[in-house]
């Protein structure tokens, strides 16, 4: 029998406050849409305006806090966020619906982030020093913008949250945060434990519909937007903060290829890789495998071991449930698009291969389920292959050598991350050079390879600037340089 759980409430967070508000919004179970999981606020154009307003004045006293003292701060909150993951895990797979290992997981990896910029955040705020002699000196200084505007998604919200507010208040910005109205909940909660432990106004949390976040973008105070969506949201973003000429760090949509070579390691234990590094979270991942490109000397032994491998891992049902990897897709919307981009293909003639179990048929049938598929004799041009699906299907494509391999890679608008797999390390790392992409794995592919001491970000239309390692940090910091000639010194092209 399932355990029943009350609807939690959350509130907006803005200058230290709760704030609430007279207008409400649900969240349902996309296990069982049935059951309300909690309320969240809806704020005004009014309430953002005020929540940059006291983000504004916060920063010119934050700014100038000893790193010391941000850090001591941090730390706490930190703890707090470790301290609380067991009820957040559930709350997250409730209200998002990724196995209840998936929800943990993201959560332990938001401590992971605060722990690595902690670790980091000493040399990164150190001045540069490109020149001190008889000459003169040279350094260069890092100083915080100002107002952050953060703007997280639906499928990973704590950790695309966490990558954003803790690198703005470390190097001493302050922000305000709306995150996805499709999992508000979870994401709120994390986000007021850090606000807790620092100065009223230097973290704000607020909740809405499209004319907040354009507020929150187009605002003269905020000086830099960090965004994690899609691409069609980002082109918006662009527009409305140009008439302030704003800085912007933009971690967009992908359509990642998976290159498979001719000696690839087709062992069970390399294939489940894959077939994880596909179908995590339902396939709601920016750098999941979204297309798959297989030598056609091993296509059809790929063919056999992937759909025994998948079947073997892939269990469909409720997040909470035992033994459970696959749950259902976020929202209703979501399965929609992924039923029209696989119906579209089996209307083309591809093959569409069901994988995995499902758990439980009666709650398939009630929630926003969709069993995995694989999809096989379809065309490079099918929507399914040259759109980011977002869902639990995965088309495979079969290609005669590596030139051809690597063009269809590389035919995409999208250039988030990549993969080759080889048993030559070597000959893998050549052909990753020659893919466009900001990240790409070896031998493995996405949530389970990635690396946060390594900036991560897409090329083409997959984003603007860099997330996670030291550049993630430096986006929110601006370079200031100061030269100190000596008199009588000679032109720098000279030195």
């Amino acid at each position: 029998m399932r355990k029943s759980h009350e609807p939690i409430e959350i509130t907006a967070y803005i200058n230290g406050e709760v704030r609430k508000t007279a207008k409400k919004n649900k969240k349902e179970n996309p296990a069982h849409p049935e059951e309300t999981v909690g309320y969240f606020p809806e704020n005004t154009v009014e309430d953002v305006k005020e929540a940059i307003d006291y983000a504004y004045e916060a920063y010119k006293t934050w700014s100038k806090t000893p790193l010391k003292e941000r850090k001591e701060r941090l730390i706490k909150a930190k703890d707090n966020l470790e301290a609380q993951i067991p009820d957040l895990t559930v709350l997250m797979t409730r209200e998002h619906g990724k196995a209840i290992s998936d929800s943990e997981n993201e959560l332990v990896f938001a401590v992971t982030i605060c722990n690595h910029i902690l670790k980091v955040i000493d040399e990164v705020m150190e001045d540069e020093v490109i020149m001190d002699s008889d000459k003169g000196k040279l350094i260069v200084i890092k100083q915080p913008m100002g107002v952050v505007g953060a703007i997280s998604p639906w499928n990973y919200p704590i950790d695309l949250c966490i990558n954003k507010i803790v690198p703005a208040i470390i190097t001493g910005n302050t922000v305000v945060v709306k995150p996805s109205p499709l999992a508000p909940l979870t994401v709120s909660k994390v986000i007021e434990i850090i606000a807790k432990e620092m100065p009223a106004g230097v973290v704000n949390l607020v909740h809405g519909p499209t004319e907040v976040g354009e507020e929150l973008t187009s605002n003269a105070k905020v000086s830099k937007i960090g965004f994690t969506g899609g691409t069609a949201t980002a082109k918006h973003i662009m527009k409305a903060a140009s008439g302030n000429i704003k800085n912007m760090t933009l971690e967009l949509g992908g359509n990642d290829p998976a290159i498979l070579l001719e000696d690839a390691d087709l062992s069970e234990e390399s294939i489940t890789r894959l077939v994880i590094g596909t179908f995590l979270t339902s396939g709601q991942i920016c750098m999941a495998a979204k297309r798959i490109y297989v030598h056609e000397s091993i296509y059809d032994t790929f063919l056999d071991k992937y759909k025994k491998a998948a079947n073997n891992w892939i269990k469909v049902g409720d997040g909470l449930d035992k033994g459970v990897t696959v749950g259902p897709l976020n929202n209703k919307d979501q399965k929609e698009l992924v039923e029209e981009l696989i119906e579209d293909a089996r209307n083309q003639g591809a093959e569409i291969t069901k994988l995995g179990e499902i758990v439980d048929d009666e709650i398939f049938d009630k929630g926003y389920f969709l069993q995995p598929t694989l999809v096989t004799n379809i065309s490079q041009e099918a929507r399914l292959v040259k759109e980011e699906q977002f869902g639990p299907t995965v088309p495979v494509i079969p290609f005669k050598d590596e030139e051809e391999g690597i063009k269809l890679a590389n035919d995409s608008i999208f250039g988030l991350s990549s993969s080759v797999w080889s048993k030559d390390p070597d000959n893998a790392t050549r052909v990753a050079r020659q893919l466009e992409a900001g990240y790409t794995f070896i031998n493995t592919h996405g949530i389970p390879g990635i690396d946060i001491r390594a900036p991560f970000g897409g090329v083409k239309q997959s984003g603007i600037g860099r997330e996670y390692g030291k550049e993630g940090l430096l986006a929110y910091l601006e370079l200031h340089t100061i030269s100190y000639p000596k008199s009588g010194a000679v032109p720098v092209t000279s030195f």
